[in-house]
């Protein structure tokens, strides 16, 4: 095999924002994550919410408006629809 065909694997240690420190061997080193098992409401089995409101926020200020708009509809769309009608009718 050739030596320089591989990426180096380093020890490293997972670092959680809850404090949790987890040590593996990765190709990164001292990884820093947003939420783990020891953290997680699946594997804790409490059910927090997290932050949504402030995410719809953060959304609405990047974007604009946080309503969806409907496109106008396009002539023919509006012709093919308006047909069907005027046939039963006659």
């Amino acid at each position: 095999m050739k030596a320089e065909g591989h990426p180096t694997v380093y020890e490293t240690s997972i670092t959680c924002t809850c404090g949790t420190v987890y040590t593996t061997k990765s190709t990164v080193q001292n990884l820093r994550i947003g939420i783990c098992s020891a953290c997680h409401p699946f594997f804790t089995g409490e059910q927090r919410f997290i932050d949504t409101a402030g995410r719809v926020d953060k959304f609405a200020q990047r974007y604009g408006s946080i309503r969806a708009r409907r496109a106008a509809p396009k002539p023919s769309d509006v012709a093919a629809t308006e047909e069907p009608a005027a046939e039963a009718s006659a």
